[in-house]
């Protein structure tokens, strides 16, 4: 039901933290995985460490393609890019996102809410429409957006990038509705506090992460590894009925 030999994955942002643990997660379950982000080494630097973990007879299973979400013509090249080596997009995960401005909204610069939304909302609009031809060809596809539990709450300092996740959910939604009959699942993961480098500002804070656990049942924040499986279900056989839908993964800390 989990398994995924024979599917392409595309994932953005999965250099490190939550989208590696996705693409490692993937790998190990025989999904060939793309590998992307900014910075070309740290891209190569994951690839190279998941076919030395996963690969056997030394079929490369991770290639790595840098890419600029906030740039059309960079997401464009990473799906043609992908298609040159794997012939084919089956999953598309869309994890990389900006947060530049912690702050609140009454003082955000336009430059920096214009790039919020461009990179976390308008990029995943650009990357799914692009592979969408490849998924309704085959009749088959799973897209997955990582949203965040902000785009279900109200933020003094984080409410752009609020904005921008309540916005990911309602796109799920969206083409869940437009492709659900060409066998097209789109469905978003929202993740409570995790650590990783992007969410360092708040977890390395007492006061925050203080309040992030004093009511969340299960008293610890994630880790990368707690979305990873989670994105594997939704890619696989066992979540093919499954579309729309936001599942959060936060410890409890939402319903407490």
């Amino acid at each position: 039901m989990f398994d995924l030999t024979g599917k392409v994955a595309l994932i953005t942002g999965s250099s490190r933290g939550i989208g590696k643990s996705i693409a490692l997660e993937m790998a190990k379950r025989g999904a060939k995985v793309v590998i992307s982000g900014r910075k070309a080494d740290v891209c190569n630097e994951t690839a190279l460490e998941i076919n030395m973990e996963v690969a056997e007879g030394g079929v490369q299973i991770a290639v790595a393609i840098p890419c600029n979400i906030s740039h059309k013509d960079q997401l464009q090249h990473l799906v043609d890019e992908t298609r040159k080596k794997f012939g084919k997009i089956d999953i598309l995960v869309c994890n990389a996102a900006v947060n530049p401005y912690f702050g609140t909204s009454a003082t955000i610069p336009d430059e920096a809410f214009d790039k919020v939304l461009n990179a976390n909302i308008k990029s995943n609009h650009w990357l799914c429409n692009m592979v969408l031809p490849d998924m309704i060809e085959k009749q088959d596809g799973a897209i997955i957006i990582v949203s965040s539990v902000g785009g279900f709450k109200g933020s003094k300092m984080l409410g752009t990038y609020s904005i921008s996740k309540a916005a990911d959910m309602q796109l799920a939604r969206n083409l869940a509705v437009e492709h659900g009959e060409n066998n097209i699942r789109a469905n978003t993961i929202a993740p409570g506090l995790i650590k990783t480098d992007f969410s360092k500002a708040l977890w390395q804070n007492p006061d925050v992460l203080q309040a992030s656990l004093k009511n969340a049942p299960l008293k610890r924040i994630g880790m990368p590894e707690d979305i990873g499986g989670l994105a594997v279900f939704l890619a696989s056989r066992a979540g093919s009925f499954i579309t729309g839908q936001t599942i959060t993964v936060d410890g409890g800390s939402t319903i407490a």
